[in-house]
């Protein structure tokens, strides 16, 4: 086990959030746009579970280091969305299990179907497991950068000091998937190739898929349209263009100038 890998776990944890007082939602409470981005979050943290599924059908399920990663990244995704889920209960919204299974109710009958085709993925192109490192910092990176943004425009000191926490932890998250990523890329031409077409064809913000595309759109709008929000998308291009062969793809700031909510 690589050193980073066992940093990592010795690290991990559920997040600490016993001393943050909940209560400040109901005497202070977010405003509406803020409340529609902690649903969206929470909804994505909440679909973590399926996206390992998909992993853990292919390659990657047979490096003991990726695997350690996701055991303890997946544990740590779980108490990102149950801090968020308590922040909804205190403004009298649907947060936890009952919200999460009726949204993944609502999934499309062919997602049930990605583990196959990720297995038979795996199974012709084995630089497969590159590609999901890469999308993973990618993913990743851009979360880190939308809680950032939510509370700049939020601007609640509770809400502020849980995004921070758990940015923390996204953080690691990002230096572990960056890392293998690298790695991986840097030794095969063959996936910096598949990596950089896939990224370019089929990217897309965090919970494209598992959303509405009108959410989708107004939380990327709301958290990066703005020239804050650009400047922090181009932040984070300039990170993926460190991965080898992904130099100048502008995945993020492409999202954040293209994308906007549906009807504007």
């Amino acid at each position: 086990m690589g050193t980073d890998t066992a940093t990592l776990i010795r690290r991990s944890a559920r997040l600490e959030i016993d001393d943050l007082d909940f209560d400040s939602f109901r005497l202070t409470p977010l405003d509406e746009q803020s409340l529609r981005c902690l649903r969206y979050m929470h909804d994505v943290e909440g679909h973590t579970m399926c996206y390992l599924r998909d992993v853990l059908a292919t390659h990657a399920h047979r490096d003991p280091d990726i695997t350690a990663f996701l055991a303890c990244w997946s544990y740590e995704e779980h108490w990102h969305g149950d801090a968020i889920a308590k922040v909804l209960k205190t403004h009298g919204e649907v947060a936890g299990p009952s919200r999460l299974a009726a949204a993944r109710r609502r999934l499309p009958k062919r997602d049930a179907l990605r583990p196959v085709f990720f297995a038979i993925g795996s199974a012709v192109m084995r630089q497969l497991t590159a590609l999901q490192m890469a999308w993973g910092a990618v993913n990743e990176l851009s979360t880190q950068a939308g809680y950032a943004r939510l509370a700049q425009k939020a601007r609640h000191p509770v809400l502020s000091e849980l995004l921070r926490r758990i940015m923390r932890q996204e953080g690691r998250h990002i230096d572990f998937y960056a890392a293998e990523a690298r790695q991986l890329l840097g030794t095969s031409r063959i996936a910096q190739r598949l990596t950089r077409f896939a990224l370019m064809r089929a990217w897309a913000p965090v919970g494209s898929g598992v959303m509405p595309p009108s959410e989708v759109g107004f939380l990327v709008a709301h958290l990066f349209g703005d020239e804050e929000g650009v400047k922090a998308a181009r932040r984070i291009d300039k990170q993926v263009d460190r991965l080898p062969g992904l130099e100048g793809l502008h995945l993020v700031e492409t999202a954040a100038t293209r994308i906007r909510p549906l009807g504007t």
